[in-house]
């Protein structure tokens, strides 16, 4: 018995008693009652998770959800129909319970994280209805379906990355974003905020970065290929408070914050707002400009002291926006950073002989050993891309393994943290489908099924080294999605298979019951359309969603399994 549950549950015990009905009507053939009597008492620690559901479920169905005192018949009434919310440290620290009886509702979790993960089944078990902001049918009758579900996930890093330095995407967007994240109880957000096409977090040393760096003259529209382009200026950027206020919506749904700011590669949208940043002996930096298309840009900072000196202070204000507590890892990229411009660089050639290093690997390296250090003493983690395993790799650095399995594989049996999120299964800027109508193909086909079947633990890996698997994550790179919309048909409904995958302890990839969550996924379409998700349906793209002749770059046959 699922319930239609996405992600599926571990277990759930089973229904209540469909005869459970006392004399005074307290419950009812098919479920416990939601009305105006509908009470909510929280047990200390609870607080936040009381308040979503006072304003999510109230509001979907024209509820007060009062307080319900201390929920054992003192103020607040009717007890049964009370939805209780409390904590129980011996269940593990995101898991919960949950009982639905005639005696009411009761969410206990391992953790303040696990009640709020408790709550968002309750939302799921109320139907499509509790997923809109207003009611649309006072004076229907509600019931929360008996039932009792233990849960908790399989892995504690679950995650989605969203890149806003390619397509800007305002801060109503990304918290937006944060609440579909919670609703399919995943807990990580990796903000990417800096690239070579625009900068896209308030730094108020260096104001130039936002100044000059969030803004591009044009975009190339499609792959890079593609002979179109926008000429609308595009850009933007958040300011220190729409961080904190991000960051703290973030907090109060349990997910963790995980910004990027990309280095020594990707960073000419820096360079054009502070050209000493560039390699000055090579090209004249002063005539860089944010750039304006897609790819690998050979435009990378110069391993100077100036360099390091202004990415701490970069940093220092990062940290202050990103507190320990929401985000114990702070990204650093380190991926694709060509070493053409340090080859022909003096200053470069000269640093690697005077710390004794081999080659441009290791003066790579030597940059991302800096910030580790750097970090490690503000009580931080460097995670960055697998390429940073190049030249060698501090102690207690993490890796988000991109390029496939084996980077993350190298790193776990060398005793680093991984974060498996290989391209070829859970890039969400690949294609869904091979037909002539997906809009701006790019990569390998994709499927919702593909995405189910995708297991983060690669076969092989060493008990322990198993164990320094933190989780996994999807990544959403925007070089082609220019809005909110496209965002939303890349996304999902990809991403809710994804989510199954990262909580729920599902069998080998090729035992997995795909035709069951697909059942499952009809009633999510529903809670989607309620949320007003522009997902691609699973008939294919509407013809709104179409870009007909706006070149992408498919990828033909299964992807490499790397």
């Amino acid at each position: 018995m699922d319930m239609d549950l996405i992600p599926a549950p571990v277990r759930v015990v089973g229904a209540g008693d469909p005869a459970g009905v006392d004399d005074a009507g307290n419950g009812a053939p098919d479920g416990l009652p939601l009305d105006s009597a509908t009470t909510i008492t929280a047990a200390p620690g609870t607080e936040n998770t009381e308040r979503w559901l006072r304003s999510t479920l109230g509001a979907a169905f024209g509820l007060p959800l009062a307080p319900g005192g201390d929920g054992n018949g003192g103020a607040g009434g009717d007890t049964a129909r009370t939805i209780r919310l409390g904590l129980d440290p011996a269940l593990e620290p995101e898991g919960y319970r949950l009982a639905s009886t005639p005696d009411g509702v009761e969410i206990t979790g391992g953790s303040p994280a696990g009640v709020f993960w408790g709550a968002q089944t309750l939302r799921q078990l109320l139907g499509p209805e509790a997923f809109r902001r207003a009611s649309v049918n006072r004076g229907t009758r509600r019931v929360i379906p008996f039932a009792q579900i233990e849960d908790s996930p399989r892995f504690p890093w679950r995650g989605m990355m969203l890149d806003v330095a390619r397509h800007f995407l305002p801060k109503d967007d990304v918290l937006r974003y944060l609440d579909l994240l919670a609703a399919h109880k995943l807990n990580v957000f990796h903000f990417h905020l800096t690239d070579d096409q625009g900068w896209r977090i308030e730094i108020k040393r260096h104001p130039r970065l936002t100044e000059v760096g969030s803004w591009r003259s044009r975009t190339k529209h499609g792959h890079r290929a593609s002979e179109l382009w926008d000429e609308t200026p595009h850009g933007g950027h958040y300011t220190q408070d729409d961080i904190r206020e991000i960051v703290a919506y973030a907090a109060e749904r349990h997910i963790r914050v995980v910004p990027e700011i990309d280095i020594p590669g990707h960073s000419q949208a820096a360079i054009a707002a502070y050209p000493e940043l560039g390699n000055t002996d090579v090209i004249d930096t002063t005539t860089l400009s944010v750039w304006d298309t897609w790819g690998i840009n050979a435009n990378v900072l110069a391993p100077t002291d100036n360099t390091l000196r202004f990415f701490e202070g970069v940093l220092e204000e990062v940290l202050e926006l990103f507190p320990a507590a929401t985000s114990p890892f702070i990204h650093i990229g380190g991926d694709e950073c060509g070493k053409e411009q340090w080859k022909d660089s003096a200053v470069a050639q000269s640093r690697i002989e005077e710390l004794g290093l081999a080659d441009e690997d290791e003066l790579q390296s030597w940059i991302i050993r800096h910030f580790d250090t750097w970090l490690t003493a503000r009580g931080r983690r460097l995670i960055g891309w697998d390429e940073i395993l190049e030249g060698g790799l501090p102690a207690g650095a993490a890796v988000s393994s991109w390029r496939g399995y084996d980077g993350g594989a190298t790193a776990a049996e060398a005793g680093h943290d991984v974060v498996m999120c290989p391209e070829q299964h859970v890039y969400l800027d690949h294609r869904q489908d091979g037909g002539p109508d997906e809009p701006m193909p790019i990569g390998f086909i994709r499927t919702l099924e593909d995405v189910y079947r995708f297991e983060p633990v690669p076969p092989g890996l060493s008990e322990a080294a198993a164990r320094h698997i933190l989780g996994t994550q999807a990544n959403v790179w925007t070089e082609v999605m220019q809005n909110r919309a496209r965002v939303d048909y890349q996304v999902f409904p990809r991403l809710a298979a994804f989510a199954e995958v990262a909580w729920s302890p599902l069998p080998a990839s090729a035992d997995r019951d795909f035709a069951a969550f697909e059942r499952r996924m009809t009633a999510h379409y529903a809670r989607l359309d309620a949320l007003g998700v522009d997902y691609r349906p699973p008939s294919g793209p509407l013809p709104r969603q179409q870009r007909p002749g706006v070149l992408g770059r498919p990828l033909e046959g299964p992807p490499p399994n790397v």
